[in-house]
């Protein structure tokens, strides 16, 4: 499902960190993608938004896992020709850590499709070259062997578990220096609706504090607080 250009440029403007608060309220509290960081020197710093791309690996079984399989029509290679421009692949590598998923041609071809970003809860290899791509990467760290050293393959446009978060096909992906969290469809509204307006009252509370006040009170702003915010807001 395309993403709204409006909810998406709302998004952009919205930390991972007050989306996690925001859909904590709502109940969800495992939305945060445990080892994602950012990666890349197109990553750091960076805020990007898009629909999630699924990508499952299990562990390495070694009639399957092997470099013959780069060439089936189940492969990492098909799967990066099925996603449209402006999603975020995210891949389930079950927090393997030594093999990585993808290296500089493939994360190449990412960017030749337009993808957003790259984000795992495992790792890339050949880290120069993947830098060197301009993809935007959030992932464990860099490592040597290839994906089939540690893992297989099996599946994409499935739901999976990323660094111990459920993620579904089209739910919506947000990453910063913070990290990854991933937004399902159906709270989205919620989130685009009450990002802006946490932000502005947090910039708000920031302000105060830097001018001597106490906490008490203002983080989270009691019912005078409150009252002040809106009347200050107004003018």
């Amino acid at each position: 499902m395309p993403l709204d250009p409006a909810a998406k440029a709302t998004l952009e403007t919205i930390s991972t960190a007050t989306i996690t608060t925001l859909l904590l309220k709502k109940g969800l509290r495992n939305i945060w993608m445990r080892g994602p960081q950012p990666f890349t020197a197109a990553a750091k710093g960076r805020r990007l938004v898009g629909p999630a791309f699924t990508l499952r690996f299990v562990p390495a079984r070694e009639d399957l896992a092997t470099p013959e399989s780069w060439s089936s029509p189940r492969s990492t290679r098909a799967a990066i020709e099925d996603m449209p421009e402006g999603v975020i692949a995210v891949a389930d590598a079950m927090g393997v850590t030594d093999a990585g998923i993808f290296g500089d041609i493939l994360c190449a071809r990412l960017v030749k499709r337009g993808v957003a970003a790259l984000v795992t809860d495992g790792c890339v290899r050949d880290v120069a070259g993947v830098t060197g791509t301009g993809l935007p990467v959030w992932c464990r760290g860099g490592a040597a062997p290839p994906s089939v050293a540690g893992l297989t393959f099996v599946s994409w446009q499935e739901p999976i578990g990323c660094g111990g978060v459920a993620v579904f096909p089209d739910d919506v992906i947000v990453v910063d220096d913070d990290g990854a969290v991933c937004i399902p469809r159906a709270f989205l509204d919620d989130v685009v609706q009450g990002g802006q307006e946490q932000e502005r009252l947090e910039a708000w509370i920031v302000s105060k504090v830097e001018q001597g006040e106490r906490l008490p009170g203002l983080y989270p702003p009691n019912a005078e607080n409150k009252a002040r915010y809106e009347a200050e807001k107004a003018k």
